[in-house]
């Protein structure tokens, strides 16, 4: 048996969630502790998900903020504990994507992981996507090769959805490689249309989505984007749905009330992911849905309507809390890193073979 801590920042940019996992025969959720993104960082990792003024600078403080901010909330989940550095065998981060461009031959996670582990004691793995693209893939999405790891062998035709900032299916059928990819924009668009019309981060529960009506003509339009046409490996960000994207899209139609936009964001996000999942897996028999998409219930009905016979539940129902799945995931890849254990999918990424994942900062 072995602890590890992993830690997970994602596109939303909500927080740090850090997960304390037990290694052995199984992985076991120890402990968690949650880390709110302070809001000048928060505002920094944005500004530099697009081109801007002296961004090496500025990419390099901020991921020194980052790492800073991770290491106390890695100290205070040992403190809560009762647990010395010298008890875990390593912590696996994903850092804060801040590019994502496969296409051309790069992605960019800033975290500092050498001052992670300075700061911690804790030999530090990090850099996980980046020997992927090397390889020739997407680099992304990397969690279903976990998702397999955990689900395998409870059912014949089993989907796993992340809804994050952006959604992402692994499906894993008895005797086949697993296999998944991006399906588009999750919480992102209704995260930043909420923000931009009233100041808030997210629309709890979906009920501002609730209260507005499908706008049939919009949907279309933003349907109509490449990125959706395509089939797997496919990985997406912020550098192609982002508030934008979605203005010039409003701006070619009449007015739209705002509720009624963020209703077609809901739907954008839900059509998204069940059209690719029909495509890729034809009969699933089980959905389990993880990340905060989890939460929203005008979502999670929706999902069920568009799926009739197939039992739609967060992963809680088997024994994951789908809040820590991510973080538990970085965790399990530094362990497989560790071990030499390749962890990407070509299946899901793309990439010409099998490799081992993450770059490894001794304490």
């Amino acid at each position: 048996m072995a602890l590890y801590i992993g830690v997970m920042s994602g596109t939303s940019l909500d927080g740090l969630d850090i997960a304390l996992v037990e290694q052995g025969a199984t992985l076991r959720l120890v402990a968690s502790h949650y880390v709110p993104m302070p809001g000048g960082l928060r505002s920094d990792l944005l500004a530099l998900c697009a081109s801007g003024p002296d961004e090496i600078a500025r990419a390099a403080l901020a991921e020194n903020q980052w790492a800073t901010l991770a290491a106390q909330g890695v100290n205070a989940l040992l403190q809560q504990q009762g647990l010395c550095p010298s008890d875990i065998r390593a912590i696996g981060s994903h850092g804060q994507t801040v590019r994502h461009e496969p296409a051309r031959g790069f992605t960019v996670q800033i975290g500092n992981p050498a001052l992670l582990a300075e700061l911690t004691g804790i030999t530090t793995v990090g850099d996980f996507r980046r020997r992927d693209v090397a390889a020739g893939g997407q680099g992304a999405p990397l969690v279903p090769a976990f998702h397999d790891s955990l689900f395998a062998g409870i059912g014949e035709h089993l989907a796993v959805l992340n809804v994050g900032g952006f959604s992402n299916l692994s499906l894993i059928d008895a005797g086949q490689p697993v296999s998944g990819f991006d399906c588009g924009p999750g919480n992102v668009l209704l995260d930043a249309w909420i923000h931009d019309r009233q100041g808030l981060h997210f629309d709890r529960d979906g009920a501002w989505a609730a209260s507005g009506t499908v706008h049939a003509r919009l949907l279309d339009e933003l349907l109509s984007d490449p990125f959706f046409a395509g089939k797997g490996p496919k990985s997406t960000g912020r550098e192609v749905f982002n508030l934008p994207w979605l203005r010039g899209h409003l701006a070619r139609l009449p007015a739209i009330a705002e509720p009624d936009v963020q209703a077609t964001l809901l739907e954008l996000t839900a059509r998204t992911i069940i059209e690719s999942l029909r495509h890729a897996q034809p009969h699933t028999d089980e959905l389990l849905v993880c990340g905060g998409g989890a939460h929203n219930g005008a979502l999670m009905q929706r999902l069920a309507q568009l799926l009739p016979g197939t039992q739609v539940a967060s992963t809680d129902s088997r024994g994951i809390d789908p809040d820590w799945m991510e973080a538990m995931a970085f965790a399990w890849l530094a362990h497989c890193c560790l071990e030499g254990i390749a962890t990407n999918r070509p299946s899901v990424t793309g990439a010409r073979g099998l490799r081992v994942l993450g770059a490894i900062y001794p304490a």
